[in-house]
């Protein structure tokens, strides 16, 4: 299987699925003498791990990181990193009943389509459980971004019709809130929506909002390897998304330029924009501000409401799936989008010090 690797120098290789005896990651690329430890992958992780609320699946899984190589004496070799995260509480009987038919919303068909079989315990590749090496690798980007003062934070803007009231936002709330949202005011009426979701047996969707702050003007490239382009590349390899925003997104489309170009000003001796319509990319390229990115986050397709579909056999079925699902999917993809776009961005950093002969002869001392 082609395609279970991302990024050019900082590049992360996924592997395992969700009913087998493990997955993980493999992180290459990663500067050597960098601090790091199990810690600063777990806490990430920790994140995406289900069972932790009402509104998340109650598959329980430690999500316990083991890391395998790349490290000696707390600091990175510069060798590849592995880590390997264990599946303990699997239970494929739960998909015993779509193992010969295609679940709707679900990769079953496309997979079979393409491969000529599936696994269907969870399934296999395809499953959101994949992520969880996305989310090591993530971590690692993370903490060296950290190093230079670059910052990635996502967090819940809406969920269903509940939107987040920007004038309550709380940074503190990101974390304690089961659905990741910034305002616990409205975190509590998307609990009472998903709470209506679930006794319908029915599954929502919802925004996730990216805000990366720190990044310096120069990453990227203008044509096709362009910075807004790569990070939203990385936000869609996500199974669950379906649509990303930079910046003001789909509403600069009825706007005209003289409201959405964003006015250049000198602060502090610093070249500054007045406004940031762009969410800090130009031509591809970054340019200083920060950079604002949105995902749109599909429902849950996992629902246990009767649903039309097809067998392998080419018979017409009824099928209400079972097991242990998340009514929705965005609480726990909020670090996902983080680790992808921390991912996007330090492949981004490394790749930009060979763009200038000054950056080299700063290296080489010529």
């Amino acid at each position: 299987m082609a395609g279970s690797s991302f990024g050019t120098i900082f590049q992360i290789s996924t592997w395992g699925e969700s009913h087998g005896p493990a997955l993980g990651v493999v992180v290459d690329g990663c500067p050597a003498g960098l601090p790091l430890c199990a810690d600063d992958i777990q806490v990430y992780l920790n994140r995406r791990r289900p069972g932790q609320s009402g509104i998340t699946t109650k598959r329980q899984e430690a999500d316990e990181v083991e890391l395998l190589s790349g490290l000696f004496e707390g600091r990175t070799t510069g060798t590849p990193i592995s880590m390997m995260i264990r599946n303990t509480t699997q239970r494929s009987s739960d998909y015993g009943e779509i193992a010969d038919c295609y679940r709707p919303g679900h990769a079953d068909y496309t997979f079979d389509a393409k491969y000529g079989f599936r696994d269907y315990r969870g399934g296999g590749r395809s499953s959101g459980r994949e992520t969880a090496g996305r989310v090591a690798g993530g971590a690692v980007a993370a903490r060296l971004l950290q190093e230079f003062g670059i910052r990635v934070t996502a967090y819940t803007v809406s969920i269903g019709p509940v939107q987040i009231d920007r004038g309550r936002f709380d940074p503190q709330a990101i974390l304690t809130t089961p659905t990741g949202m910034p305002d616990a005011e409205a975190s509590a009426m998307a609990e009472a929506y998903l709470a209506d979701c679930m006794k319908n047996c029915d599954s929502a969707g919802g925004v996730i909002e990216c805000v990366i702050d720190g990044v310096p003007a120069g990453l990227g490239d203008p044509v096709f390897e362009k910075l807004d382009a790569n990070l939203s590349k990385a936000l869609m390899s996500i199974g669950a998304v379906k649509a990303v925003e930079v910046g003001d997104g789909t509403a600069v489309s009825s706007r005209q330029g003289s409201r959405n170009n964003d006015p250049f000003r000198m602060k502090d001796g610093k070249v500054t924009k007045t406004s940031n319509h762009a969410g800090g990319i130009l031509g591809g390229i970054s340019d200083g501000s920060s950079i604002i990115l949105r995902a749109h986050v599909k429902p849950t397709p996992s629902i246990f409401s009767p649903q039309q579909t097809v067998n392998r056999q080419g018979e017409e079925i009824d099928l209400a799936i079972r097991g242990r699902h998340d009514p929705v999917i965005v609480p726990r993809a909020v670090v996902v989008v983080e680790s992808m776009a921390a991912l996007t961005v330090a492949d981004a950093l490394l790749l930009n010090a060979a763009a200038r002969l000054d950056n080299l002869r700063k290296i080489y001392g010529r």
